[in-house]
């Protein structure tokens, strides 16, 4: 089969987009990209001039379809789908090419395009919906879409993995807690409340922080981690710990990519109680969900005190992702739901 897959390609990091094509490619399809970010014009352009942005918008589309014109495919994802138009989409079905929209990020209304609303708009137009997170099928629910399903974050076996570290990488890199990604102003508060534990703190906007902040003397380095040094990070962690963005104006049940790696890396995982985990995980047996401050607290001294119980843990969690959370698996599924095949 030959798949068109539409995603973004970050410069700075790899993400679900690499990872899907390389899983329709293990799968023995034929996988073609398309960059849904490929701009002719950069960003600081083409916000300042609405005509722009929609000029620019157009040409993107017009070299999807070409694309498709020129590769024929059979079916097409789309991830995110914020640029994508209803007329390509309705121009791609007309070639008879099978239409699928991923939503990945979380549901936006606060921001100034109110983005989500775009996907309301177009979801109907494709002839199968996934959603990252069950929040975006509920707001989705009232257009009463024939094909809608829950198809959340995974992680890539050959990327996430457990490694073997040295002394030295133990020296430079261990800590009993460790988290690696973006500073959020909610998860900063989170992690103030364990600053007086060994804890470590990778990732961008680090260094953003208020001259007292406690959490000044955990940062190890702000700004992007390549995935061979955060393997190395959680190897040498006793727990890896994943506080969800949370803006508090938005809606969010869906589950980080952090957990579904971190697991994948046999790590025990700390993790805030997001909805859409009881899905897939259960509570104390594949990871530990902590409510509260004091619950946090409480799970972080018992887990360092109970070392073989924070190892059962990575054990099987890392036993269900392999088998149930892959993106090889997530690319099956989108399959097997429009064509009824593994």
């Amino acid at each position: 089969m030959k798949i068109l897959f539409v995603g973004y390609h970050n410069p700075n990091f790899i993400s679900i987009t690499e990872y899907c094509e390389k899983a329709i490619r293990q799968l023995g399809h034929e996988c073609i990209v398309f960059d849904n970010r490929s701009f002719i014009l950069p960003g600081r352009v083409r916000e300042k001039l609405a005509f722009l942005q929609t000029w620019d918008l157009q040409q993107l589309n017009n070299r999807l379809l070409k694309l498709a014109a020129r590769e024929n495919p059979d079916l097409c994802i789309v991830t995110g789908g914020l640029r994508i138009s209803v007329l390509t989409i309705e121009k791609l079905k007309q070639k008879g090419i099978v239409t699928v929209l991923w939503t990945s990020d979380p549901p936006q209304f606060s921001d100034q395009k109110n983005s989500f609303s775009i996907i309301q708009h177009n979801a109907p137009f494709y002839d199968y919906v996934f959603c990252g997170g069950t929040e975006a099928i509920e707001l989705l629910g009232d257009l009463k879409l024939k094909h809608i399903n829950f198809l959340p974050f995974a992680c890539d076996q050959e990327s996430h993995k457990p490694v073997e570290i040295t002394k030295l990488d133990q020296k430079l890199y261990g800590n009993d807690i460790v988290f690696v990604g973006s500073l959020y102003e909610n998860r900063e508060k989170v992690l103030e409340q364990i600053a007086d534990f060994d804890l470590g703190i990778w990732g961008p906007g680090w260094d953003r922080l208020r001259y007292d902040s406690p959490l000044k003397k955990s940062v190890k380095y702000a700004g992007n981690i390549k995935p061979a040094l955060w393997l190395k990070i959680y190897a040498a962690a006793k727990l890896v710990i994943v506080p969800h963005y949370n803006d508090g104006k938005n809606i969010c049940y869906q589950v980080s990519p952090k957990v579904y790696e971190a697991l994948a890396c046999k790590c025990a995982v700390l993790v805030d109680n997001q909805r859409d985990l009881f899905l897939n995980f259960e509570n104390n047996k594949h990871l530990a969900v902590y409510k509260d401050e004091e619950d946090l607290r409480a799970q972080i001294k018992y887990l360092l005190a109970n070392p073989d119980k924070a190892k059962s843990m990575a054990d099987s969690g890392y036993e269900q992702v392999i088998e149930k959370h892959t993106y090889t698996q997530r690319i099956k599924q989108i399959i097997k739901s429009v064509y009824g095949e593994n």
